[in-house]
């Protein structure tokens, strides 16, 4: 539980605080603080999920990138090689003239599953990367965690 609370500074692009304001509004929050607070929550969140994950897992990553990004679409492609014995399957969609989308299917050690994802997500121009896995096991019906 947070017992004290501590005033911070951060600079936004206008717009991308006026999306977050957008859905401060529609889902009803008090004040941005407190948007953001529940953001910081669920950040936390799905990051700590994302270091529990353990074993042999089947999972898709999804990416929305920038190819206009210099290098970027080379460094991405540089990872998915390294990890390429976890890849079964990819699709590539361009929506527009510079967003690329891509479905990755893996399948695998969870702790390498994860380590691809966070090699992706922190790359320059990647606007949106998310892991979903479920655990795989011969014995028992697999339980679905996102």
């Amino acid at each position: 539980m947070e017992t004290e609370l501590m005033r911070i500074g951060v600079s936004l692009p206008d717009t991308l605080l006026g999306k977050f304001d957008e859905i401060i509004e529609k889902r009803g929050y008090s004040s941005r603080s407190e948007a953001i607070r529940d953001s910081i929550r669920s950040y936390i969140s799905y990051n700590e999920w994302m270091g529990n994950i353990k074993g042999h897992h089947v999972g898709t990553i999804v990416i929305i990138y920038d190819h206009t990004q210099r290098g970027l679409s080379n460094v991405l492609t540089d990872i998915q090689h390294h990890y390429s014995h976890l890849i079964r399957s990819s699709i590539h969609i361009y929506p527009d003239r510079e967003d690329c989308f891509e479905i990755v299917a893996l399948e695998g050690e969870g702790k390498e599953i994860t380590e691809l994802a966070e090699a992706i997500m922190a790359l320059k121009g990647v606007k949106l990367s998310k892991l979903i896995t479920t655990e795989s096991n011969e014995t028992d019906e697999p339980s679905i965690v996102i």
